[in-house]
Parts: structure tokens; sequence; C-alpha cells
């Protein structure tokens, strides 16, 4: 049997407030889907994501809250992201012009350009994306 122990983590942002109200986003079922930089996956040499797939979602003390379980995934052009996906984020965005500018300033914040290596790090149309569907299977 697989304990949340054994799942990968399921991390929101970063530890503090926009990931606290990311999983209570997710807690809620208001955020079912996700997007990351596929090349955060490369930097931090973690495996993508996979359709079945679980994970624990860890809250800004880094407790396990809920085990997900993946039900989409796909690696895309930013400029690929459409409406339905910005909007099942959860997060209140209207268009997809507000959800880009709102990860575009996380994308070049600098804790994700120094995650990246790179303090010069920024995102253009071509750059690909991981977005990433989920649901709640159990909470922790």
């Amino acid at each position: 049997m697989t304990t949340y122990e054994d799942l990968p983590p399921a991390l929101f942002a970063f530890p503090g407030p926009v990931r606290d109200m990311l999983v209570a986003a997710v807690l809620s079922g208001a955020k079912t889907s996700t997007t990351g930089l596929l090349t955060e996956y490369e930097a931090a040499g973690d495996p993508l994501p996979v359709v079945g797939g679980r994970m624990a979602v860890m809250d800004s003390a880094e407790r396990p809250v809920a085990v997900l379980e993946v039900t989409d995934v796909r690696i895309l052009p930013l400029a690929e992201v459409d409406l339905e996906h910005a909007l099942d984020e959860g997060e209140g965005y209207t268009s997809v012009a507000d959800w880009r500018d709102t990860h575009e300033r996380y994308w070049h914040g600098p804790q994700m350009r120094e995650v990246l290596g790179d303090p010069e790090f920024t995102v253009a149309d071509d750059t690909l994306v991981v977005a990433e569907r989920f649901r709640v299977v159990e909470r922790l």
C-alpha cells in the first residue's frame, strides 16, 4: 500500500502566502490545474508528472495536506495556454492575459531565477510550460 510518505511532493509556489492561497484553492476544489516551466523541472532534475501519478500536496510548513492524482499533462509553448486552463487554476483569472501577467511576475522573480541559476531569466511566447490537471483523491 502506498502512503503519502512514498509520494513525490506537489509544491505550489514557494512557501509563504502564495503557497497557502494555492493549497487552499486545491483543497476547496477551485484549483484543478497548474502550470510550471519545463526548464524548472530540468534544472531540479525532477521527472515530469504522468497521468495517473499521485503526489502529496505540501503546505508552507512542508506538511502533507492532500493527495493529488494527475489527470492530464501537456507540454506546450506559453503562448498556447488556453482560457480553460487559466480559469481552472482557481486563482480568479478572467483572461489568459491576466493569468500570464501573474505567472510572468512569479517566473521572473528572484526566487525562481535563483532556482534556475539564471539571474536574467525571462519567458517568451515559445517558452515551454508543463500544463497539468489533477484531482484531489484524499485529504490528509
